[in-house]
């Protein structure tokens, strides 16, 4: 992996943080807690055998975890062999980035965006609509430097969003619109006004996550000017567990 890239991935574990991490013979082993995919998948940090991959199973397992693997662009040999295994894809995923300066060329309008922490309870609503629950908002609260962006349209509670740092690099998770406010701008002035907060941080680039299934996420990011910068994808087995804690 290539030092730009090992470097968006270190800002997405810093930004959404696992409860905890674990290095243990070649794997990062993530420790989620019930907040999703992305903090409970096992990363290889140097080649791993088949017999690495049964190591990796047993310490996910004693995490009370079904296994999950993310998998980067490169590890075609360890992907093969998970594949070998009964490890199905789930979630390709596109990290997508882009100056931030193509997010505040102009000004957002009046009483539509506000930068609030700890979020508001109409914020939890939101995010619990779109599926965000409890556990995800306690993967946010442990990222170190962060807010929320609470948006609305209408005079109207309309969506939310996070924002995290890890120095230069700014990322937003978590943006949720309600139904009956999407096709509006909303999400596109969620994205502007966390890229002033994180210019005020000190961030040049901000970066999102988009699964490749969420068409119209990736045009909105596509329209605001982010352009891929890599992929991963994560394998599990079926029927092995419960994703929202793998």
């Amino acid at each position: 992996m290539s030092d730009r890239l090992a470097r968006l991935f270190q800002a997405i574990d810093a930004t959404w943080p696992a409860a905890r991490e674990v290095e243990s013979g070649p794997w990062l082993l993530r420790e989620g807690k019930g907040g999703g995919k992305r903090v409970s998948a096992a990363t290889a940090l140097q080649q791993a055998t088949p017999e690495d991959i049964a190591y990796a199973e047993d310490q996910m397992q004693k995490l009370g975890q079904p296994p999950l693997f993310m998998l980067h662009d490169g590890e075609d040999a360890l992907d093969q062999a998970l594949a070998g295994r009964g490890y199905e894809i789930v979630d390709p995923v596109v990290v997508l980035s882009c100056p931030i300066s193509r997010l505040t060329d102009r000004p957002i309008p009046r009483l539509t965006t506000f930068v609030i922490w700890e979020p508001l309870a109409i914020m939890l609503e939101i995010w619990a609509a779109g599926g965000i629950g409890p556990a995800r908002i306690d993967v946010m609260r442990r990222a170190e430097s962060k807010t929320a962006i609470f948006a609305r349209n209408n005079q109207k509670p309309a969506g939310t969003g996070f924002v995290a740092v890890d120095g230069e690099i700014a990322m937003v998770h978590a943006v949720e619109v309600l139904a009956q406010h999407r096709r509006q701008g909303i999400a596109g002035w969620i994205m502007r006004q966390a890229a002033f907060w994180a210019q005020e941080q000190g961030a040049a680039e901000m970066v999102v996550l988009c699964t490749k299934a969420n068409t119209a996420a990736l045009a909105l990011y596509s329209g605001l000017g982010f352009a891929p910068a890599t992929q991963y994808h994560y394998r599990h087995k079926p029927d092995s567990g419960d994703l929202r804690y793998g």
